[in-house]
């Protein structure tokens, strides 16, 4: 049996499988420098591992309080390492992202400082751990204020106006590398670098705070190398390698993630404590596969840009720019096309393919979401996914594949089912 007598099995038409060839065939040169990121980063982290001499050993359980685990303070050497920061905060104990950057968040802002996030609005569900939607515990109720500068049309930094809101009270400044739930561009470490920069220099002890999710290793450089004093992500992202069964990082200064472990677990215990219950070995294995599988996304991602691209729809970023992290943003136009699309991610699904997603009111978000996810770890946005609120542009955000050849196959019955549902030709 063929590959597309297979494909054809699974539902996909061999006019799709046609249109999928063509496409492949003018982004196969782009992959070159996809690979060669990919290849520079899986020697960073194996230099890593070596420097910090990763054993069997290091794979060891832990229970209880976890006095002495080395395995878990080796694996947050070797995040350090990486990140070329003093200190890192691993822990299976952060639920999430959001879990990750409140916890940066609160450890680092007292009653009377201010927040300010110069990228505009951040991810939708930081709005409760700000408390500009009023929620119980936000930052807010502590005595942090916030405000946020509007970037200009296009996504561009508006200089100006962070110059003016930066005052006395600023203490810390978080910059949003990937779009979110939203269509403005993701930052290029280099962009982020220089917004760095400019925010010292208006202010010299200001603490920049980014929020990694979605970018890491898709560039040979992670923000912690152009100036971030904090860079916060998830685990069942990028650096877990789609193995870690849950988890959170925090890199930077030693100060501040001293300060983080504290509000992790408690003040005078501080990383001293916090079982690994057995995880190490996914999160030391997830780390090491991270650079293939975010390679393999990306690559999924660009695949899918070109393909709608040439449908005429909107694609945030195009086929053509360079990846600043996994998320490709597809301006669908109606509901009706979120709900075909995430239907056809579903549908090429290793787990829960027969399931049919439908928007929903999801906490956290103030609009309907729709979310095609069948994966090996709930919620895990490194595997084949496809997400995004029901509300106008209609934009689909679909990221991940933890191989190439499975993104693939989500985007071509993504096609496969916008077609059978008359909203595209041809």
């Amino acid at each position: 049996m063929t590959t597309n007598e297979l494909y054809a099995q699974m539902g996909v038409s061999q006019k799709v499988l046609d249109f999928g060839a063509q496409i492949l065939e003018e982004i196969v040169p782009q992959f070159a420098h996809i690979d060669a990121v990919a290849e520079h980063n899986q020697a960073k982290v194996i230099q890593a591992m070596q420097a910090n001499r990763l054993a069997a050993m290091h794979f060891n359980p832990s229970t209880g309080y976890g006095y002495d685990d080395d395995g878990r303070d080796n694996l947050e050497r070797i995040y350090a390492h990486v990140f070329g920061t003093e200190a890192a905060l691993v822990r299976p104990q952060i639920t999430c992202g959001t879990h990750a950057l409140a916890l940066a968040l609160a450890a680092n802002l007292l009653p009377g400082d201010e927040l300010l996030s110069p990228v505009g609005a951040p991810y939708d569900t930081l709005a409760g751990v700000i408390g500009t939607r009023p929620t119980p515990g936000s930052l807010a109720e502590y005595g942090v204020s916030y405000r946020q500068v509007e970037l200009l049309d296009g996504g561009a930094f508006d200089y100006d106006s962070i110059r003016a809101a930066i005052n006395e009270k600023t203490k810390l400044i978080t910059i949003q590398r990937s779009k979110g739930y939203a269509t403005r561009p993701s930052y290029s470490v280099a962009k982020i670098g220089q917004l760095i920069a400019f925010c010292k220099q208006c202010k010299p002890d200001v603490i920049c705070m980014v929020d990694n999710c979605y970018g890491e290793f898709v560039e040979t450089d992670e923000p912690t190398n152009v100036g971030a004093d904090m860079a916060v992500g998830s685990l069942i992202k990028n650096l877990g390698g789609g193995l870690a069964p849950t988890g959170g990082y925090i890199c930077g200064r030693q100060d501040l993630i001293d300060r983080c472990a504290y509000r992790l677990t408690a003040p005078g215990l501080g990383r001293e404590v916090g079982a690994n219950l057995g995880v190490l070995p996914a999160f030391y294995q997830g780390l090491f596969l991270a650079p293939t599988v975010v390679s393999s996304a990306v690559k999924g991602a660009v695949f899918a840009a070109a393909c709608y691209e040439k449908l005429g729809f909107r694609v945030v970023p195009s086929s053509r720019e360079v990846r600043r992290d996994i998320i490709q943003a597809v301006e669908l136009k109606s509901r009706e096309g979120m709900v075909a699309f995430c239907k056809g991610i579903q549908a090429a699904a290793p787990v829960d393919s027969y399931v049919t997603p439908e928007p929903w009111a999801m906490p956290g978000y103030d609009d309907e979401v729709i979310m095609a996810a069948g994966a090996f770890i709930q919620g895990a946005s490194i595997e084949l996914s496809a997400d995004g609120p029901i509300r106008e542009p209609y934009a689909v955000y679909f990221q991940g594949g933890l191989t190439w050849y499975h993104a693939k196959l989500g985007i071509l019955m993504s096609l496969q089912n916008m077609l059978d549902a008359g909203l595209i030709s041809l």
